[in-house]
């Protein structure tokens, strides 16, 4: 009874296949809001389960495999669908798997005529962008920004035909039902926006706007989450761990928030003694960054440098600074307060 019983359990832990997308922002998906760049994979994804609306990349995301090899995972990577491929058909029905394909950047894909094609009268209206700022450190890139976004978008496309191919494998497998697909991103893209074209280190100094740090993050499994569901709460890339070892019975990082947000993609309340942070803290060089679900505050050398606060509902394209108005000043603060302790805790090895 007792073999029975493991057996049963290790059969119910889900299948994982962690997709992570390099120098992708939220913004250039469409069930993000992009009405021009077409990533019908992608939409799939997030239309077949649970799209979280403010995930922010502010640290690595990729999982260690080896905690999930030591929970009896086999585990594999891949950077193309016929590698992923080639794992899925080596894996046995009896144990789970964890494969994690890494997407490499746009900018590094070869590009099919018919995908650039797509593109050709394309205004990139959705996205748009400003004039090269003093700022800028990739100038180069920003004297013809319709031309390279032309080739960003493609490049994206063309990696986005990937998925059907992997949803099709995982079908004629039969594993489909159990697997549990995350698609995020380690970071955004600034394709001309704010004046600026490339990731945080677009600016000099550098810069933490929406484009590089608000990042795509869905969870789809068929036969556990709710589908088209939209989750509202501020999560971190950091808590990506937290939240699949839950899921799969490993023992989480330490220093992990507790609990974790499986909750949200179950679409279930957390207990009445459990609370959820709703803010993503995060550092690059000397800027860092405190954002909740309205507010985005950033410090620079520890609050002497230039320093940014934004109201994000107002003003979306972050183009008015109130790290100066007095109006503000009790949610600088507060958020202030926030990086001062979690700046703290680093500190202490927490």
């Amino acid at each position: 009874m007792l073999a029975a019983t493991k057996n049963r359990a290790a059969a119910e832990r889900p299948n994982i296949v962690l997709i992570l997308a390099e120098e992708l922002g939220a913004y250039m998906v469409g069930c993000y809001g992009n009405s021009e760049v077409q990533t019908p994979g992608i939409d799939r994804l997030a239309q077949t389960g649970v799209r979280f609306h403010n995930s922010f990349c502010c640290s690595p995301v990729a999982p260690d495999p080896a905690a999930f090899t030591a929970a009896g995972y086999n585990c594999g990577r891949s950077a193309f669908a016929a590698q992923a491929g080639e794992f899925l058909d080596a894996q046995a029905p009896a144990k789970p798997f964890f494969l994690v394909s890494a997407w490499p950047s746009p900018n590094a894909v070869t590009v099919p005529q018919k995908n650039l094609d797509l593109y050709a009268n394309t205004a990139f209206e959705t996205v748009g962008w400003s004039p090269a700022t003093p700022a800028a450190t990739h100038r180069e890139m920003l004297r013809d920004v319709p031309r390279n976004l032309r080739k960003y978008a493609a490049a994206l496309t063309t990696l986005d035909e990937q998925i059907p191919a992997l949803l099709s494998k995982l079908q004629k497998r039969g594993v489909w039902d159990n697997t549990l697909i995350v698609f995020t991103s380690n970071g955004g893209y600034l394709l001309g926006r704010h004046g600026l074209w490339g990731d945080a280190t677009a600016s000099d100094p550098v810069n933490l706007y929406e484009e590089v740090v608000r990042t795509p993050l869905i969870w789809t499994c068929p036969s556990r989450f709710p589908p088209q569901t939209v989750r509202n709460e501020v999560v971190n890339s950091y808590d990506l761990m937290p939240a699949l070892c839950q899921l799969t019975g490993v023992a989480p990082p330490a220093g992990s928030h507790v609990p974790s947000y499986l909750a949200f993609v179950y679409s279930r309340r957390l207990g009445k003694k459990e609370s959820w942070p709703d803010v993503a803290l995060g550092r690059i060089r000397d800027a860092e960054m405190a954002r909740d679900d309205r507010y985005k505050l950033i410090l620079r050398n520890q609050g002497k440098g230039a320093n940014e606060l934004y109201d994000e509902t107002v003003d979306p394209k972050e183009q008015i600074n109130q790290a100066d108005n007095t109006k503000f000043a009790i949610m600088r603060d507060r958020l202030t307060g926030q990086l001062a302790s979690w700046r703290g805790a680093q500190k202490a090895g927490a």
